[in-house]
């Protein structure tokens, strides 16, 4: 257990990170921080007093500044505009980074060795953008995108089969966009080739039904994007690490060599712990796999490009 973890970012997916972090029982205190006057405050009395009824004794707090985040071992960053129907992750690019660079300066003001894990969109260059601000080795900038990405293709590949999400294995690798990389040659159930089950055209479809699995969400909520999953999945991140799990997770990591990729965040598979990411796992791909991460990687460094 951490004794504090902060949560920059009081809406839909920030609160309910901080509530899953609490529930696991993974920090002594929870504080969230958001601009929006009061609204961290009222979200986290209220996760507080739920606390006797759900089991957990972690105390949650809100803020509009960081003073209360002083000394935080863990810091989750999901500020930022969420995505409107017609919207790209990408269309968030300038904005988002202005607010990822003041977040970013506050956390190594008030927190210099925490580990970060971006959320906020476009991913992948905030994650970058975070690493830039505060100087932090790669070991403590992670960003989460890879968890979501192969949890929604296993959701998809457990509908058409009518088999436990449990039973299956896959790996999503590349940037958080369109351009992800699911790799079909990894993805078994129970061991068995998932090629065994679906023939390779529908399968096509589900991998792309997986790369615009956000904005299908979007397109149904209108005013707001996914928060269930992605909150899900940084908690299981944020698990990995406070309880030295050594758990592979497809994550956003900057690369130096690894992949042929050098000076970026692109997912790929890691190896968290105790001390953040602890080792980035090279697999092998087929011919079409490394182009297709070529791609995506080609497609970040094309969004880093265009920050202002």
């Amino acid at each position: 257990m951490f004794e504090k973890i902060t949560v920059v970012g009081a809406g839909h997916v920030g609160a309910t990170t901080a509530q899953g972090i609490a529930r696991l029982h993974l920090a002594r205190e929870v504080v969230m921080v958001d601009v929006a006057e009061g609204i961290p405050m009222g979200k986290g009395l209220d996760m507080y007093q739920s606390t006797p009824i759900e089991g957990f004794d972690t105390r949650i707090i809100g803020s509009n500044g960081y003073e209360e985040t002083d000394g935080s071992q863990l810091v989750v960053i999901t500020a930022g505009l969420p995505r409107k129907p017609g919207m790209s992750r990408d269309d968030l690019l300038n904005t988002n980074a202005d607010i990822v660079r003041q977040v970013s300066g506050q956390v190594k003001r008030t927190s210099p060795d925490a580990i970060i894990i971006m959320v906020s969109n476009p991913l992948d260059v905030m994650a970058y953008v975070a690493k830039d601000v505060t100087g932090f080795p790669r070991e403590r900038v992670i960003g989460m995108a890879g968890v979501l990405d192969t949890a929604r293709y296993r959701t998809f590949l457990s509908m058409e089969m009518d088999v436990s999400v449990e039973d299956i294995q896959a790996l999503v690798l590349g940037g958080h966009g369109d351009t992800m990389v699911p790799l079909v040659s990894m993805t078994t159930v129970s061991g068995i080739p998932v090629s065994h089950f679906i023939e390779a055209g529908r399968l096509d479809e589900i991998i792309e039904r997986t790369r615009k699995g956000g904005a299908e969400i979007v397109g149904y909520l209108k005013t707001g994007s996914a928060y269930y999953a992605p909150a899900a999945a940084t908690a299981q991140m944020v698990e990995a690490i406070v309880l030295d799990k050594k758990r592979i997770l497809p994550c956003a990591a900057w690369l130096e060599g690894e992949y042929g990729q050098s000076g970026i965040f692109l997912g790929v598979p890691c190896k968290l712990g105790r001390n953040g990411l602890e080792e980035i796992i090279e697999v092998d791909l087929t011919s079409d796999e490394r182009a297709a991460l070529e791609r995506s990687a080609d497609s970040v460094r094309e969004l880093m490009g265009a920050l202002s």
